[in-house]
């Protein structure tokens, strides 16, 4: 819900004591291994979930809604561990150096759903620290049925009717929606993984591009594809999603600059930043000099063709926009 305000100190703090203690930062994968039991964690079981919720609040009076979601299978799995590490340097950056006002970030993650265990995973949008125990409580598979497709549709179609978002229903303004992968996604939700995943009882199977439709309706919506992932140089895989999202596939020639590069795109879009302030930007936010420049080329593309992405959305009858973030860069 958004809540809770981020702590940098708080999440650092947790870290430590983590180490102290002898516990995995993804401690929960861990004890799942060890037992066999494949169970979701209650807190990403999206069975019968109506809605994850960004909301504005007293303290967040204009959340702007923020989903990650992860293929967690193959040679993906290592990039939500590195991500939970840098998460202290993306809030720091979105809300220190003003890219954005009261970004609220849900973490998710999928597999393949044709064969694993837990293909969807789908964490709440949070302000604070409890995103990063959502991000903590992953089960990383590692799984993937070997046909160079996972289930990137059934975590858009999550997105598209089962996320609600002030920024878009009370503001017009499209929230930020990141998918990581070097897969394809399957031609079409399934209506029977959707039933026994999420609930909802579907007459017929979705087409690929009608959910994307739906999700880019109240989304920035970008792909992420690390190339030195095991497809990573497939271009077949490369084309396919061109060919679906065109500027909004981000090349990215280090997986470990995830977190950068999102960083990156945001200000990008918002307008806030040009790439040479946001290379400065993630210098002083401490990031190293081979990630700052893996994300500057992924988006040098997108840097320069940013005038054709428009930071405020059609906006619904009757609503008021709030026209540009309103964020200030210190």
């Amino acid at each position: 819900m958004g809540g809770s305000s981020w702590s940098t100190d708080a999440y650092e703090e947790a870290a430590r004591l983590r180490k102290k203690a002898g516990k995995s930062d993804f401690a929960y994968d861990r004890a799942v291994r060890s037992s066999r039991k494949w169970e979701i964690h209650p807190t990403l079981n999206p069975k019968g979930v109506k809605f994850r919720e960004s909301r504005d609040s007293d303290a967040h009076p204009h959340s702007n809604a923020i989903a990650v979601f992860f293929d967690e299978t193959g040679s993906m799995g290592g990039i939500p561990r590195v991500f939970q590490r840098k998460l202290a340097e993306l809030m720091n950056i979105l809300l220190v150096k003003g890219y954005i006002q009261d970004p609220q970030i849900l973490f998710g993650a999928f597999g393949d759903a044709t064969c694993d265990r837990v293909p969807l995973q789908v964490g709440q949008f949070e302000s604070g620290v409890e995103m990063d125990e959502h991000l903590r409580n992953f089960i990383l598979e590692g799984g993937g049925g070997g046909t160079n497709h996972e289930s990137y549709e059934l975590a858009l179609y999550f997105l598209a009717r089962h996320t609600s978002i002030d920024c878009w229903e009370k503001r017009g303004r499209k929230g930020y929606a990141f998918l990581i992968g070097d897969e394809k996604a399957y031609a079409a939700v399934n209506k029977q993984q959707v039933e026994n995943l999420i609930g909802d009882p579907l007459g017929e199977n979705i087409a690929l591009r009608q959910i994307i439709a739906e999700v880019q309706r109240r989304y920035h919506f970008f792909f992420i594809f690390p190339r030195n992932a095991s497809h990573g140089s497939d271009e077949e895989i490369q084309n396919f999603w061109l060919d679906l999202l065109g500027q909004n596939v981000i090349f990215l020639d280090d997986e470990n600059a995830v977190s950068e590069t999102i960083a990156l795109t945001i200000g990008l879009t918002e307008d806030a930043i040009n790439l040479a302030e946001g290379e400065k930007d993630l210098s002083d936010a401490g990031a190293s000099a081979g990630a700052i420049k893996a994300a500057a080329k992924a988006l040098g593309g997108y840097a320069s063709s940013k005038s054709a992405v428009a930071t405020i959305g059609e906006a619904l009858p009757n609503l008021d926009t709030d026209g540009p973030s309103g964020t200030e860069r210190l």
